[in-house]
Order: structure tokens, then C-alpha cells, then sequence
């Protein structure tokens, strides 16, 4: 049976990590990279701030009273994927571009790479944070906009940055805020006066149909996953600093399977993982 040759195969490889590399996922450059990952878990260690003040010195030369200062580790558990998309020889004939060479298939692993990466950070954002000690902590509830039976609205928009504000998570203390929007808050954006009231702001979002990049103090970004439960859509609000991903490996490879009539096999294997660095720097936003 022929085999391939090992350039192609290093080729391969090399060309789905240029792909990633030159696309990447839409959450992932609104979070903090942590590199690559040796082992099945990484740590999001973190010093808490109380935002108490420094003490006075009222005592000369009297006795040390110490603070203390509140440790947390959480931990990241790293997950394994793997696709695989077959072709058959006889079809490649009859193609006008090979899809393995051509760079289709290359094309729709990078596609799913990049949305399981997304869906990884954004569960992340909103899902239980499991610490080192073995217990967990949730997103509370003075970090959750409820629906309240109405869509994305003006009042909720302002109500995020009021809990960013609140909790020292903004640009004031160095912090780049994002926000997820899908079609359904798009046309809510759109459809409201109150938020394209603005000359400028009006024209730019009506001649492109969508928001602008940054806007409200907000990176917009699309993502069109959002959590759907019982008619609620539920989008998030975050810092870049308030999440953590990284990635344990990623291979691309291509192989001839003598064991399925020559066919050949384009496959895309990585890990990764994603954790919460702090309930102050997320807010989730539900909507209807």
C-alpha cells in the first residue's frame, strides 16, 4: 500500500497551526493565555483585596498585628478532542480542488477548534469554579442580570457597568471590559432608540447593521452559542483578566487508512481549558 510522504504530513501539521494561528477564536483574545499546559490541570492562584485600607500607626514600637490575606487556588482540569473527516480515493478525482491538499477540510477543523474554544471560555465565565481544596464556587447572584421578561435593554447595559464599576473591574483599575452579543441582542441594540440615539452612533450602526467594535466601554463581540433555557438567552460580560485558558497541545495530521480501502483521514487533536480568575470581573446578562 502507498504511504504518505512524511513532508506532507509534517506539511499538514504545520499549515492547521498556521490556520489557528492566523484565526483565531472570537473569546480567546478577550481572555488571559496561559500558554501551553504540561499536565492535566493548571492553577488560577489569587491574592483577594477586601478593599480595606492601610492601617494607621497609632502605637510606637508596639507589638505586630498581622493581616490576613486571603489565598485561593483554582484549579483548570484540561480536556481532550479529537475529529477526524474521511475521504474516499475515488472522490478525489472528481473534485476540482482536493480537500486535503486544498485546504477545505483544514478550513472546517479550524472552524471547530476555534467554536469549541469559545464554548470552553464562555462556560468558564458563567459555570462552577472548582477551587483546590475540593470545593467549588458559582457566579452569584449580585453578578447576574436577570431577564425580568424583557429583552437587551439600555437599562441592563448600564446596570453592568455599574456592578464593574462597583467592584473596582473597569478601565479605572486597568481592565479591559467585553461583552458577548448574539442576532437576537443585535436586533434589540438595533431596534432601540435610546441606544442609537446619538448622530454618530446611529449612522454607524445602521450603515453596518451591527455595533461597533467598542462601545459603552465594551468589546463587542459576536457569538451566536449563547445559552438558550426555557426562552432566556443568556450573554456575559467580562474582564480579560477574569478568565484563564490554555492549551495542552494541538496536532494536526493526515494518514492513508489501508484498513478503509485507502481512504484518507484528516484529523485535528488538542486540549484545552479554561477557568474563572474572579466573580467580580463577570457579569451575565439574561434576556428574552
Amino acid at each position: 500500500m502507498p504511504t504518505i510522504p512524511q513532508w506532507f504530513v509534517t506539511q499538514w501539521d504545520r499549515t492547521i497551526r498556521h490556520e489557528v494561528a492566523q484565526k483565531d477564536s472570537r473569546l480567546s483574545v478577550a481572555a488571559t493565555s496561559r500558554g501551553t499546559i504540561e499536565g492535566e490541570a493548571f492553577t488560577i492562584n489569587k491574592l483577594g483585596d477586601d478593599g480595606s485600607l492601610l492601617e494607621e500607626n497609632t502605637v510606637r514600637h508596639g507589638d505586630t498585628n498581622w493581616s490576613v490575606a486571603d489565598h485561593t487556588a483554582r484549579v483548570v482540569n484540561m480536556a481532550d478532542f479529537y475529529e477526524a473527516l474521511p475521504l474516499d480515493r475515488n472522490d478525489i478525482p472528481k473534485m476540482l480542488v482536493n480537500p486535503v491538499t486544498g485546504g477545505n477540510y483544514m478550513q472546517n477543523l479550524t472552524a471547530k477548534r476555534n467554536r469549541r474554544l469559545d464554548d470552553i471560555i464562555y462556560r468558564a465565565l458563567r459555570g462552577t469554579q472548582l477551587l483546590k481544596d475540593g470545593s467549588s464556587i458559582v457566579l452569584p447572584t449580585n453578578q447576574k442580570i436577570a431577564a425580568g421578561g424583557a429583552g437587551f435593554t439600555k437599562a441592563k447595559l448600564i446596570q453592568a457597568r455599574k456592578i464593574f464599576r462597583r467592584n473596582e473591574a473597569d478601565n479605572h483599575n486597568g481592565e479591559v471590559l467585553n461583552i458577548t452579543y448574539n442576532d437576537e441582542m443585535l436586533e434589540d441594540i438595533l431596534s432601540d432608540t435610546t441606544l442609537t440615539s446619538a448622530d454618530f452612533l446611529a449612522v454607524k450602526m445602521l450603515q453596518e447593521g451591527d455595533v461597533s467594535r467598542r462601545w459603552m466601554g465594551f468589546n463587542w463581540i459576536p457569538y451566536n452559542n449563547l445559552e438558550l433555557i426555557g426562552g432566556v438567552y443568556y450573554a456575559v460580560a467580562w474582564c480579560n483578566s477574569g478568565v484563564h485558558w490554555g492549551e495542552g497541545y494541538m496536532e494536526g495530521n493526515v494518514t492513508r487508512r489501508g484498513d478503509k480501502k485507502d481512504a484518507w483521514q484528516v484529523s485535528l487533536g488538542a486540549s484545552y481549558g479554561a477557568g474563572r480568575e474572579d466573580e467580580k470581573k463577570v457579569v451575565e446578562i439574561a434576556f428574552q
